[in-house]
């Protein structure tokens, strides 16, 4: 999944050209300010709270109002830079001409929908003038109104991009379109009552699966479906549609990502990633297959720091992969083992799908961080035999064997990097902090560090790295938001009684139903990446489980674990397509190359789903 760049589109002139990076500029300022003010502000609670006892009562509002702000201009942010996630999988398979007109249809299709959206929008926040916040008493408009300004600044970037894009033909001939499938709609409305829930295939199934097929944004397209379910198939206002995008949005524990994605860009450039992966080669890297077993062990390790698998990759494979290449090992082979390492470490907190898990579900967020290693561990004791078999003829021959006074140097190095995953984790355990607050604890360690041990602080890249943090997470968190929406449409539709009445008569019992749910998450995890996946079938199926006396932390990590065995695997998997570009390899290439790691992985899966002391063993 990814999106035409801002730096692919002809660059605009004169007056206009001006305006627009001043427009850029501005409102990555205000995202940047923001999550340095989310930052500001947690820490400044925790410390008021844990080390002086006088807790700040307003503080959760403020932060939860900042940070609906924050996601909205972090959605313009990221679509201004083609940042949202996407499936751009089967548009590359068109010729040119057939791309780019399905490319212009998709912005197109992106700039009508946001333009709708603005009455609907609007109506929704003066709903809100009239209600106050609980603690600071003042109108809930103040947080709601972030919804309003959000879509008009991303209609107004859409038509920058769709006018910078498509040529007015284009442009004129995609509304023509649109227009008659709404006329078709229109004309279809009697048609959709007499069906009853079986246009739901239609929009949520249908209509989803035709904008993801031609490159819309998964956020935009989840909103499409569920706009056009309420305006066409119910007698529901389209208006409830940003209150219920705005819930799903501002669930406090949903500001650890944010926090969490600046972390791992501040251990990257602080040297903490570093330092723990020259300690992990100094131990066995002289080994055959030794670097391989250091790139696992360096994911699982940083992963509990970054929570972003992105970083992960980002951090150790640069660090490695020279060294592995000089060993006579293939770049297909390296970038396919990195790709599986990120599917073992899923579980690992604080990842962020486990933090949205926990979100929308209720599972505790301590009970997941504290199950999520084992599991974990397992997968990748499962790599570690593939390793095995695949390096027994590896010359490391060119290996240097480091002495112990190297080590122990190295060593007292990583200790400041090996610490900061059991800072983070006692916090959160122990209930020194929240799973959201002690993001803020790691960055401030973190800064600390670099700044004074490792001496590698660069503070002219913490501003790009905020602007960073605001625009990843502005695309993932919409995804929350409209995957939100679009669940409660769909539990509102009598689905989910349906699907639960459908689940329990699953073959097989509680097993029988672990097994069907783990294929369902890896097709989900594959087709629309973690987060939305759970966002939207979590609360429709974890009752479900509890239902059939399944522990709910134990399906959680068989949820997450799946999902993201699906989301790097090829042909749909989006991470797997970025462990490819981080390692600059043709997915051509690996595709081939990933199976045995993928098989491996599976038979980890089924031994977490038959023993599921792995996952609750140690709550």
């Amino acid at each position: 999944m990814e999106a035409t760049t801002t730096a692919d589109l002809p660059a605009p002139n004169g007056a206009f050209q001006r305006f627009d990076r001043l427009f850029g500029h501005l409102v990555e300022a205000i995202a940047a300010t923001i999550v340095l003010a989310e930052i500001i502000l947690l820490g400044w609670a925790t410390t008021a709270r844990y080390l002086l006892h006088t807790p700040l009562i307003w503080s959760d509002e403020v932060a939860t109002i900042l940070f609906v702000w924050m996601t909205m201009l972090g959605s313009v942010v990221a679509l201004r830079r083609g940042q949202h996630m996407r499936l751009t999988a089967f548009v590359r398979k068109l010729s040119p001409v057939w791309e780019n007109r399905a490319n212009a249809f998709a912005m197109v299709i992106v700039t009508t929908l946001l333009a709708l959206m603005l009455l609907p929008t609007w109506e929704h926040v003066e709903e809100r003038i009239i209600s106050v916040t609980p603690v600071l008493q003042i109108s809930e408009a103040w947080r709601e109104a972030a919804l309003l300004v959000g879509v008009v600044l991303m209609l107004i970037t859409a038509a920058d991009k769709m006018l910078r894009a498509s040529s007015l033909a284009q442009i004129a001939v995609s509304l023509l379109v649109l227009a008659a499938v709404f006329g078709c709609f229109q004309l279809a409305m009697p048609w959709f009552e007499e069906i009853g829930n079986y246009s739901l295939l239609i929009f949520f199934i249908g209509l989803v699966l035709l904008g993801i097929m031609l490159g819309v944004p998964i956020a935009f397209a989840f909103v499409l479906a569920t706009a056009a379910y309420l305006n066409f198939a119910s007698w529901v206002p389209i208006s409830i549609v940003p209150g219920r995008m705005s819930e799903g949005m501002s669930h406090m524990i949903l500001l650890s990502v944010p926090m969490f994605v600046f972390l791992g860009a501040v251990i990257e450039m602080a040297g903490l990633a570093q330092a723990m992966i020259a300690f992990l080669v100094s131990l066995i890297g002289h080994l055959r297959g030794g670097l391989q077993y250091v790139l696992l062990g360096a994911i699982y390790l940083v992963s509990g720091i970054s929570g972003a698998k992105a970083a992960d990759m980002a951090a150790v494979a640069p660090a490695l992969f020279p060294e592995m290449k000089k060993r006579g090992n293939k770049d297909s082979d390296l970038v396919s083992l990195l790709s599986a390492s990120a599917v073992m470490s899923e579980t690992i907190p604080p990842s962020i799908v486990l933090i949205t898990v926990g979100s929308v579900t209720g599972v505790s967020i301590a009970a997941l961080f504290t199950a999520g290693l084992l599991p974990a561990f397992v997968g990748m004791l499962a790599l570690c035999v593939v390793v095995f078999i695949q390096t027994r003829g590896e010359d490391n021959s060119q290996a240097r064997k480091i002495d112990g006074k190297t080590k122990l140097k190295l060593f007292l190095a990583a200790i400041p990097g090996l610490g900061l995953p059991i800072v983070i984790r006692t916090a959160v355990v122990e209930g020194v902090a929240t799973a959201t607050e002690v993001a803020t604890i790691g960055i401030i360690y973190s800064i600390f560090v670099g700044a004074l041990f490792y001496r590698q602080m660069k503070w002219r890249r913490l501003y790009p790295m905020l602007v960073d943090a605001a625009s990843l997470s502005g695309s993932i968190l919409l995804v929350v938001g409209a995957a939100t929406a679009m669940g409660w449409a769909l539990t509102q539709s009598g689905f989910s009684q349906y699907l639960v009445d459908l689940m329990q008569g699953v073959p097989g019992g509680k097993m029988g139903f672990l097994l069907l749910s783990a294929l369902a998450f890896i097709i989900l995890g594959s087709v629309l990446e973690g987060v939305p996946a759970i966002v939207l079938f979590g609360p429709l199926l974890f009752p479900i489980a509890k239902l059939m006396g399944i522990d709910e932390v134990h399906y959680a990590i068989v949820a997450v674990f799946a999902m993201g065995f699906g989301l790097f695997s090829p042909p749909f998997g989006v991470g797997f397509y970025l462990a490819c570009a981080i390692g600059r390899v043709s997915p051509d290439d690996v595709i081939g190359k990933v199976w045995p790691h993928l098989l491996a992985l599976f038979c980890a899966l089924l031994l977490i789903i038959f023993v599921p002391w792995i996952s609750i063993g140690f709550l």
